[in-house]
């Protein structure tokens, strides 16, 4: 993976997730006649003006990041017309509908990506790799074996294998496992911690991973798509006790910035170019809109959830929180995230998550 695989995933993949995500927010103002006075492609400065249409501005700006929405009155509620002036339901719908288009859009990618070609299975866990001389290569498990049961327990996601088999350390436990189409009966002994490094391997010392499908019927790939949607969000939100209770490490967990998404984007693009399966990019872009859309509704000041926590706010007390004081928040807010984002950037360079 190159720079410039890296340059090209950044324009045609993250451009229009953060496009679409901008579009969400202009179109449920518009159904809450709440008044647009820009949006724009791409961030300022400004390169053209393409036109006005019903007060509104619309621009080709030099910075090709998405767009961007600027309603009227964003933090003034005296504004006739503006967002600040919108009724409690309406700021919120306009505020979630950028991260409900980006969910939307993430279905709709993995809806393609099933119909056009082998798609990740997420009702079933398979083995993508055995690390050699580890408990699970000694007792005979192989790659591309299906896991069915693990201690005679169903075996139906990741979190349930882990589970049960870091409860066993040191004691055999049961695996039944597909191969061929047949049912194998395997028995493994889990290593206790400190027999083994966390950091690159497991227990037993494998790689899970999801057994490829065949192209679904549009009716199951819509369902497999809200599906794997909804499964992001579910291990996004399990992550950090994931890591603290082992079952993650610190470097498999941690955040990453643009030029890290860029680098995934960039080498699922390469992936897809060298074999002509689309699979790849458009389930790497399904991931990274639903991450977008998850992340901007933390309730943290500055993102999206973060002015949907003062509405609630304000629902709860019965009265608004001053404007200059939720304007101070947010603005503080806005720059201890660059701050982050500064920081995250410098790691995914010094540290990049795919080695150039």
């Amino acid at each position: 993976m190159t720079i410039p695989w890296m340059v090209g995933a950044f324009i045609l993949v993250l451009t229009p997730i953060v496009l679409i995500h901008e579009l969400g927010h202009f179109w449920a103002a518009r159904l809450s006649k709440i008044r647009i006075e820009e949006f724009g492609l791409g961030f300022p400065p400004r390169a053209k003006k393409l036109g006005e249409r019903n007060g509104t501005v619309y621009s080709l700006n030099w910075i090709p990041v998405g767009g961007f929405v600027r309603p009227a009155g964003e933090d003034d509620p005296t504004v006739p017309g503006g967002l600040a002036a919108a009724s409690k339901r309406a700021r919120v719908f306009v505020l979630a509908a950028g991260a409900g288009a980006n969910f939307l859009l993430a279905i709709v990618l993995f809806w393609i990506a099933a119909l056009t070609g082998p798609s990740p299975d997420e009702s079933r866990v398979a083995i993508g790799e055995v690390i050699p001389g580890s408990p699970a290569a000694l007792s005979g498990l192989q790659v591309n074996d299906i896991l069915l049961e693990v201690n005679s327990l169903a075996a139906d996601n990741f979190e349930s294998v882990k589970a049960q088999v870091e409860a066993n350390a040191g004691q055999p436990i049961p695996f039944t496992v597909e191969r061929d189409g047949e049912r194998v009966e395997l028995t493994i002994t889990p290593r206790r911690p400190g027999e083994y490094d966390p950091s690159s391997e497991g227990a037993i010392g494998v790689v899970l991973t999801h057994p490829l499908t065949t192209s679904l019927n549009p009716v199951k790939a819509a369902v497999s798509s809200v599906e794997t949607t909804f499964n992001i969000v579910r291990l996004t939100v399990s992550v950090p006790a994931m890591v603290v209770r082992g079952q993650l490490s610190a470097e498999e967990a941690r955040p990453v910035s643009i030029v890290g998404i860029s680098q995934i984007a960039g080498q699922a693009a390469e992936s897809t170019a060298s074999t002509g399966n689309w699979g790849p990019l458009l389930q790497t872009a399904g991931f990274i809109s639903v991450a977008l859309g998850f992340t901007n509704l933390l309730p943290l000041p500055a993102l999206d959830g973060g002015r949907i926590f003062f509405v609630l706010v304000e629902a709860i007390r019965g009265r608004r929180v001053e404007p200059e004081r939720e304007g101070m928040v947010h603005l503080v807010g806005m720059l201890a995230l660059l701050f982050l984002m500064l920081l995250m950037i410098v790691q995914d360079i010094v540290n990049p998550i795919i080695p150039f």
